[in-house]
């Protein structure tokens, strides 16, 4: 069948010079074989599959035909090199194919000689780790990121779920946004409007798709090892638990990260953050955060998103149960909570029909997209909401930013405060609130009761959020919702720690190995560098309670 573009040339990081003993080192560990013209080394769709060395030979790396459209050769890879791509180190299954060309001898090293050899050998772990990235940076833009399509409304937030979903997970894939006034063209998707938005993974649809439909169709669902225990489970993907997971693995601790959505938490939101040590120019949340997963699985960690927990039990004195949403249970011998906190919404009339079409919770590329030279309204009096305003302000959205306070340097840093008296497309309105949302189908104005009826394509709300707690009745709680660790844990939960002859370690909750990190804990700071503190902090007493 016809390509559809000429192969990929790879440049040396994609394709590094491999030593002599280095060469040794993989090829020891890997199982050999011999290869014919025509043979699969894997096949798209493969769970597990292995990581391939070429001794002699040639391998072609071939996106499979979709429906619409013939197969693509990616590249080619020769003696001396290596073919796979970064999703293997999470388990993801093959999303392209590689088919022997010249017949020769293969080397199959399996994802857990993979793990063992980078923990082991740095060097090694770099070059390999440096040209698995540098591949998917580069298949983002070919025909392989047909592999995965997503097709809805630019209106749609479960398209923007979808969106956000693959990204945060650094996924390969590509979207088409229609406009509602484009729905016409629908036929060419092989798609009716009552199914969008719609998921193609390997050419086969998913009407009504969700992230979390997609990820069992990619093999990013939670699967357990046989009958595992592992040392560490972290559930919540945001900077605490990033965090967590990182110091875990790289100390040794076999550790599983559970995102409810996908990792970043609140911090992914973040349009830009300017206080983090050691970026003077300021970093956004979403490329803070990218680069944190793949630091994760880097050391081994095993990130699963969307993957709730709904229960966490204990099980005698040494071991815990996460039990997940789909009834599937992870044994574990320590937990780390850093669930952070779920969004607050504004108590008005069509907030949940907008949430839909018009509300959002972030600030980043993806929201952009939906509003970008529309007008908008943010609503918080705090960092976040202010970061939001300029970055959107600055994207050609003129801005009416509302507070309830009458001065923003309450509750909001002094240099962002006089960014925004500064900016003459942002308009604050201070003492004020929204109390009316309307459009037809989509969002078209919001009322605010110092100015009346805006024009606005899109509400903003950063005002906040609670502590994602409900799922643990049993662990110690303030009054808020908010986690009690260490020394903090009520007197009344004191009784259970005489029979292990110790008290609570810092960060450990009223449960013994469970630990609470980030903005769930009780007493947190509730900023990016205090969560990356306190996350890897709780690591520590992690080792010190599975020792003790």
């Amino acid at each position: 069948m016809a390509q559809e573009n000429a192969p990929m040339t790879m440049d040396a990081m994609m394709s590094p010079d491999i030593s002599d003993v280095h060469w040794r080192r993989l090829v020891a560990a890997a199982v050999p074989q011999d290869v014919e013209v025509g043979d699969y080394v894997f096949r798209t769709g493969d769970a597990g599959y292995d990581l391939i060395f070429v001794e002699s030979g040639e391998v072609e790396i071939v996106r499979d035909a979709l429906r619409w459209t013939g197969e693509a050769v990616i590249t080619t890879v020769g003696p001396g090199r290596f073919a796979g791509e970064l999703g293997i180190l999470n388990g993801q299954s093959a999303f392209l194919s590689a088919r022997v060309t010249k017949a020769g001898r293969v080397h199959r090293l399996s994802r857990a000689a993979l793990r063992e050899i980078m923990s082991e050998d740095d060097e090694l772990c770099d070059l390999i780790l440096h040209a698995l990235w540098a591949r998917r940076e580069s298949l983002r833009t070919g025909p392989a990121a047909m592999t995965l399509k997503f097709v809805g409304t630019t209106t749609s937030n479960d398209f923007l779920s979808l969106r956000r979903f693959a990204e945060r997970l650094d996924l390969v894939h590509k979207a088409v946004a229609l406009a509602p006034s484009d729905l016409d063209t629908l036929d060419v998707h092989e798609v009716a409007a009552e199914d969008l938005p719609v998921a193609y993974v390997q050419g086969e649809p998913i009407p009504r798709a969700t992230p979390g439909l997609v990820a069992d169709r990619l093999g990013l669902s939670y699967q357990a090892e046989s009958d595992e225990i592992v040392d560490l489970v972290v559930v919540g993907g945001g900077p605490a638990g990033l965090a967590a997971a990182i110091y875990g693995a790289s100390e040794g601790l076999s550790t599983v990260l559970l995102d409810a959505v996908a990792p970043g938490g609140q911090a992914a939101s973040t349009s830009r953050i300017e206080n983090f040590l050691g970026f003077p120019f300021g970093v956004s949340g979403g490329d803070l955060i990218g680069q944190a997963v793949l630091q994760a699985l880097k050391f081994g960690v095993r990130v699963y998103a969307p993957c709730e927990a709904v229960g966490l039990t204990q099980v005698g004195t040494d071991l815990l149960d996460v039990t997940l949403s789909d009834g599937r249970i992870i044994r574990a011998r320590s937990a780390i909570v850093t669930s952070g906190a779920a969004y607050r919404r504004l108590a008005l009339d069509r907030w949940e029909d907008f949430e839909r079409s018009g509300v959002y919770y972030a600030a980043t590329p993806l929201e952009l997209r939906q509003v970008q030279n529309k007008p908008v309204v943010v609503v918080g009096g705090a960092n976040s909401a202010g970061q939001a305003a300029l970055y959107l302000a600055a994207h050609g959205s003129p801005v009416h930013l509302v507070i309830r306070g009458t001065d923003l340097r309450t509750r909001m840093s002094s240099y962002l405060a006089d960014r925004l008296a500064d900016d003459p497309r942002v308009r604050v309105h201070t003492a004020s609130q929204v109390t009316a949302l309307d459009g037809d189908g989509t969002l078209e104005s919001v009322t605010i009761d110092s100015a009346g009826a805006v024009d606005a394509r899109g509400l903003f709300c950063f005002i906040g959020a609670d502590p994602a707690t409900s799922w643990l009745p049993a662990i110690d709680r303030d009054t808020d919702g908010f986690i009690r660790t260490g020394a903090d844990v009520a007197v009344q939960s004191i009784a259970q720690w005489r029979t292990l002859g110790r008290e609570p370690f810092p960060f450990e909750t009223s449960a013994p190995r469970v630990f609470a990190a980030g903005d769930v804990r009780r007493g947190s700071m509730k900023r990016v560098a205090a969560a990356v503190g306190e996350g890897s902090s709780a690591v520590a007493s992690v080792h010190r309670a599975l020792a003790y």
